[in-house]
């Protein structure tokens, strides 16, 4: 029988944050049951984990899915499956390596890979679809768009057109926007965007913070900082950047344990 956890991820208080679900599997699943299961669910993202003796020593075998697709790296999921399991974990992904976990003392540190930018041309169009806000740099990461701009209150006052921003994704073949900028001396605020895979806003998305951190590791002189990402939900992360490395701590609050019986 399949187990499933409800999970909140980035904070220590319960409904806030960003739910995700757990599955965790005896064995390897069909990736349309996984679909099915993701979007019966509606969160933004579901984990999948197949868990067993041999996969406690070898690593354990991990994929997300948000309601309408799979993605290839998922931060918050991977801090709920984390939670969910305890203690150190090592999960093996199609496409972004194996990833470290320790979950001691409230707090679970995830061990990610770093992002590589390149620097994108500002223009109108990518301030469009958030209400015309002025774009100060841009970047381009692995998966996401990067759109810095010069105040908090910006941020948090975007008035985001989904339309707008799910076309401008599949223009520049991304899998959404991140907007942020500086709070303080060794912090940062964003929001993340990702209507075309199902998603208009990500409470937390621990995954963009790979991009985040790399793009203001630089501009704040510091490898150790926090961020908070300013959705109805909200959430905190904690980041450290060594090497092509970046270490994300979050807490989480676990909800609901059930069985699938399909």
């Amino acid at each position: 029988m399949d187990e499933i956890h409800v999970v909140d991820a980035f904070t220590d208080v319960a409904f806030k944050g960003n739910p995700a679900a757990v599955v965790l599997m005896p064995e390897e699943r069909p990736p349309s049951w996984m679909q099915s299961v993701a979007t019966e669910m509606r969160h933004s993202e579901t984990a999948f984990v197949v868990v067993g003796d041999r996969q406690r020593r070898m690593g354990y075998p991990l994929r997300w899915f948000t309601p309408v697709a799979e993605v290839d790296l998922c931060g918050h999921a991977t801090l709920a499956a984390a939670h969910v399991l305890g203690g150190r974990s090592e999960f093996i992904t199609r496409r972004s390596g194996r990833l470290g976990c320790v979950a001691e003392g409230g707090w679970v540190d995830m061990d990610f890979p770093a992002d590589v930018l390149d620097a994108v041309p500002t223009s109108g169009e990518l301030s469009k679809p958030f209400g015309d806000v002025t774009v100060e740099a841009a970047a381009r990461g692995r998966d996401d768009l990067l759109v810095q701009v010069p105040h908090e209150r910006e941020v948090r006052g975007l008035k985001p057109d989904f339309a707008g921003i799910a076309a401008l994704s599949r223009d520049l073949s991304v899998r959404g926007v991140i907007v942020t900028a500086r709070q303080s001396e060794r912090a940062f605020v964003s929001r993340c965007f990702y209507p075309e895979v199902g998603v208009p806003e990500d409470p937390v998305t621990g995954s963009a913070h790979c991009t985040l951190a790399t793009w203001w590791s630089p501009l704040l002189g510091a490898t150790e900082m926090m961020a908070e990402q300013a959705s109805r939900r909200g959430g905190r992360i904690r980041l450290r950047l060594t090497d092509n490395r970046v270490h994300l701590g979050g807490q989480a609050v676990g909800v609901l344990r059930g069985e699938l019986l399909v």
